[in-house]
């Protein structure tokens, strides 16, 4: 679905600003490896976002102590977090129900 991963990146800024490199690190994680996200697709997502104003960025130092930049989401983005999130959640109990029905059909 169009979208899925600004949805993604939207979730994992709520638990905080983190640098760019970091918040590919618990899609991979919390989906057992089964998702990746490639640095050309984080970065045009990153920076879409952050022109639509759903994230702010600003330099920091990293954990391992080198100058990094930090996204972090804004009110704006929180909104619409909860509106893609909404949309998306519909999207998959549609395809859920199409397919439990499919399956008792068979």
């Amino acid at each position: 679905m169009q979208g899925t991963l600004d949805l993604l990146i939207l979730k994992t800024l709520q638990r905080g600003s983190m640098p760019d490199w970091a918040i590919s690190q618990p899609v991979q994680k919390y989906s057992k490896e089964v998702l990746t996200v490639k640095q050309g697709s984080r970065y045009t997502s990153l920076h879409r976002m952050e022109g639509q104003g759903f994230i702010k960025t600003f330099w920091g130092i990293s954990e391992n102590n080198r100058r990094a930049k930090f996204y972090e989401l804004t009110k704006k983005g929180r909104k619409q977090f909860e509106t893609v999130e909404a949309g998306w959640l519909q999207f998959a109990k549609a395809i859920q129900l199409v397919l439990e029905s499919l399956w008792k059909s068979c």
